[in-house]
């Protein structure tokens, strides 16, 4: 794919029906799109473009200016990102960047791999980016998306490839749509689920969150929240000011890293300074929420949560483990922030991608999240699927013999 300007033709369609854009009163026409994959430029007229187009749109948290921003602020030096613009009418109506990152696998010769929202380097892309997509304009729907996908794949190279990471299944189809109108293979690499707390479904049947839960888990949070009683007052406390959330991130960056070490999230280096900068710019919104959960006054838990239309993501945290196995600081503080969170109006507690079992116990519904990949079926791409089969064959075995 090269990494000149790209434009599509406003002729070429997929095989759908025409956009139809209300105009004014009744009055209907169709208008053709125009799609653009060129090199980011003037930062400032992206920032401006994005957070228009963000007001008109239904952007996940993650496709927010807030992360895009942020994260482009911290891009490395090595990496170049390209803008999808699709634009109708003269006005912008979808936008999402891509980086393209060349790769030598089983050939000799290199090959293009262009990540959306992602930079292809394994340990940038730690900052886990989910509910990935396309940000578009809402009054034109998915068409917008499917134009953007359309050009984006039809420039790919022989062995070249498009990586879409924490997609929901929604973009999958669409994805799967257009590779397929292309004549490429679109294959889901990995799938995850996210759990998450619905609160609609436990305000339907008139309960409160802990009377939601099932029993075993209610009684492991009661004797929890007794032995630590004993010890003192236990306090929830959600981190106000940006001064008050970098000092609790400090915390939970001496807590996380006393239980995770080398795997855990700041093995990363781009982690601290990243999420520094995403705290000073998303707590004073409110977008970004930090929390202590405390004991006598000392810490045992820190929740740092995210908050995007009504809804709580659940990020990262790190809590103060004993001994006594009883004393469970990170169900207990979940279950604190997600009752705080509840008496708050929003709509739901989201815990997102992984199987950690506290997940599946506080939660009353899922998602699924999907990496999929989109190239051509040649031997290359055959050979490397069958590879990743027997990794992940292998990583089953020796966690069920664990």
């Amino acid at each position: 794919m090269p990494q000149t300007s790209i434009s599509s033709h406003p002729a070429r369609r997929l095989r759908q029906p025409p956009l139809r854009v209300i105009t004014g009163g009744d009055t209907e026409r169709a208008d053709a799109v125009e799609v653009r994959i060129e090199p980011l430029g003037d930062s400032a007229a992206t920032e401006a473009g994005w957070r228009d187009l963000q007001a008109r749109a239904a952007p996940s948290f993650f496709t927010s200016w807030l992360w895009i921003g942020t994260w482009l602020a911290h891009l490395p030096k090595n990496v170049t990102p390209h803008l999808i613009t699709a634009m109708m009418s003269g006005r912008v109506v979808g936008m999402a960047i891509v980086c393209r990152r060349k790769t030598w696998r089983l050939g000799v010769r290199p090959r293009a791999r262009w990540f959306l929202h992602e930079t292809g380097d394994a340990r940038f892309d730690r900052l886990a980016i989910e509910y990935n997509g396309i940000l578009v304009d809402r009054s034109a729907g998915e068409a917008i998306t499917i134009e953007c996908l359309d050009r984006a794949v039809r420039h790919l190279g022989r062995l070249d490839q498009l990586v879409l990471s924490g997609i929901t299944t929604d973009l999958d189809a669409a994805t799967c749509r257009v590779a397929a109108n292309a004549g490429l293979r679109a294959e889901a690499t990995n799938v995850d689920t996210a759990h998450w707390v619905d609160f609609g479904e436990i305000r339907r049947a008139n309960k409160d969150y802990r009377a939601s839960l099932g029993r075993n888990t209610r009684q492991a949070v009661s004797r929890t929240l007794r032995l630590y009683e004993e010890r003192g007052p236990v306090e929830h406390r959600i981190m106000e000011t940006v001064p008050e959330a970098l000092a609790a991130f400090a915390e939970f960056a001496e807590l996380h890293n006393a239980r995770w070490g080398r795997k855990g999230a700041f093995a990363n280096p781009v982690f601290r300074p990243f999420h520094e900068d995403l705290i000073a710019r998303g707590v004073p919104t409110g977008a970004v929420r930090i929390s202590r959960t405390t004991v006598g006054g000392h810490t045992i838990g820190v929740l740092y949560n995210f908050v995007h239309d009504g809804e709580v993501l659940h990020y990262q945290s790190g809590f103060l483990y004993e001994e006594d196995a009883k004393l469970k600081p990170g169900l207990l503080s979940h279950v604190l922030a997600i009752e705080d969170s509840f008496a708050r109006g929003e709509r739901g507690y989201d815990f997102m991608a992984g199987s950690a079992a506290h997940k599946t116990r506080l939660a009353n519904a899922q998602r699924t999240l999907k990496r999929v990949v989109v190239g051509r079926d040649t031997i290359e791409h055959r050979i490397e699927a069958m590879v990743r089969q027997g990794k992940r064959a292998l990583a089953e075995f020796r966690n069920a013999a664990e």
